[in-house]
């Protein structure tokens, strides 16, 4: 293995230990999706970035974002990174934590549409 992949995998490890609150919420709900056939991977490497939860079949990666993604140096951090995953073909949905803590039913309806329709596209 070389040396910036092993980096990277700890660097997974080290996140996924560290997960948020609403990381731990999302997950529990993303796991179910197993039963509708949508499988979806935490802390997945993505080129050289690592999205926090990613579903292969439907190339779809699910973002959630807490307050430090408010400042103008993330943002524009956030818009190169998405720029480069999209020119791998993947699509990106971006939540704020908060969203995912006040309103999981609405955050997990709205990830269900675009997998659906990023499957039917496929």
């Amino acid at each position: 293995m070389n040396y910036y992949r092993r980096i990277r995998t700890e660097r997974r490890r080290e996140l996924r230990k560290n997960e948020t609150e609403a990381e731990r919420i999302m997950w529990i709900y993303l796991r179910k999706m197993r039963m509708a056939g949508y499988i979806f991977r935490r802390q997945h490497s993505l080129d050289r970035y690592i999205a926090d939860f990613y579903c292969p079949s439907t190339k779809l990666a699910i973002e959630l974002d807490g307050g430090i993604h408010d400042t103008e140096t993330q943002k524009q951090y956030d818009k190169h990174r998405d720029q480069v995953i999209n020119n791998l073909g993947v699509t990106i949905l971006r939540f704020k934590n908060q969203e995912v803590i006040d309103d999981p039913t609405q955050v997990l309806q709205t990830i269900r549409n675009k997998l659906d329709s990023l499957y039917i596209s496929n």
